[in-house]
């Protein structure tokens, strides 16, 4: 596997969560099937615009009478965090976050901050020092506001920082932050259109951090 910005320095990695370092797509259209078929949508189509963005964001978007997003999504965080079944960890994931200096990597995602730790320790990853959730930012992705604030609670300038996604909305914050992206294809069932470098997992890919101002990927 060819490895991105093989001869880029980087001083800091932020990586989002669901689909990018770990899969709980399972557990999520589990729940988020059941909402569906409460609320009488077709669950083919809704499914797929559930994933990178906030719940309430999706809520709120369908504009369903009688609806409050916040009342809704909180009650659907609640069924999540009673479904681990199937949470793992992405191939290689653990050791590649783990050869990581903490402070120099950040989880950056549209769960809420429960869920995500809950996730976290599900798949067996390393809880990062700077966990940037839905409950942090006013405005989630594609808006670049998660992002900026994980580069700013690291203390390093964003156009610094190497951005791991698979969702077009996290790809799209990614980019309007101005950050390097490298698009993480592991639970793709089809290609994803953009320009980013990207690839399948963790399993090859390894990491220089002897020069402690900046991180180099290597492969393992």
């Amino acid at each position: 596997m060819p490895v991105p910005f093989a001869e880029r320095r980087f001083a800091a990695f932020l990586f989002d969560m669901d689909g990018t370092i770990l899969s709980s797509i399972a557990a999520a259209e589990r729940v988020w099937t059941a909402w569906a078929l409460r609320h009488g949508l077709d669950v083919e189509t809704f499914l797929p615009t559930i994933h990178g963005v906030q719940a309430v964001q999706t809520i709120r978007s369908l504009a369903l009478p009688g609806i409050d997003p916040d009342t809704e999504a909180a009650a659907l965080t609640l069924a999540e965090m009673a479904d681990m079944d199937g949470v793992d960890a992405i191939a290689g994931a653990a050791a590649f976050l783990g050869a990581l200096p903490a402070d120099r990597w950040a989880i950056v995602t549209s769960a809420p901050r429960l869920l995500a730790l809950r996730r976290i320790e599900a798949a067996g990853l390393p809880t990062p020092h700077v966990l940037v959730t839905a409950e942090d930012v006013a405005h989630g992705k594609p808006a670049p506001d998660c992002f900026l604030l994980a580069a700013r609670q690291l203390g390093q300038p964003i156009a610094d920082c190497l951005v791991f996604e698979d969702s077009p909305a996290g790809i799209a914050a990614a980019e309007a932050a101005g950050a390097s992206v490298v698009v993480v294809t592991a639970t793709h069932h089809k290609p994803l259109e953009t320009p980013h470098p990207r690839i399948a997992d963790y399993a090859g890919l390894g990491i220089d951090a002897s020069n402690a101002e900046a991180l180099l990927l290597s492969q393992r």
